[in-house]
């Protein structure tokens, strides 16, 4: 993969944790954010873009 796969990776992984705190912080109640960030942290990209699609309140 070379340097270019390590910084793809380096940026899903802070995106990763921005969304976990987002999770955290929201409004949810306690076992959807447990299954949100059980989601982003199984499938880091999709459940990603899942959350941030699907999982904030507006």
């Amino acid at each position: 993969m070379g340097p270019l796969g390590g910084i793809v990776g380096l940026i899903i992984l802070v995106l990763d944790i921005v969304a976990i705190v987002d999770c955290v912080k929201s409004s949810l109640d306690t076992g959807m954010k447990v299954l949100w960030i059980v989601l982003i942290i199984l499938l880091p990209l999709i459940g990603l873009i899942l959350y941030f699609l699907l999982g904030r309140k507006k």
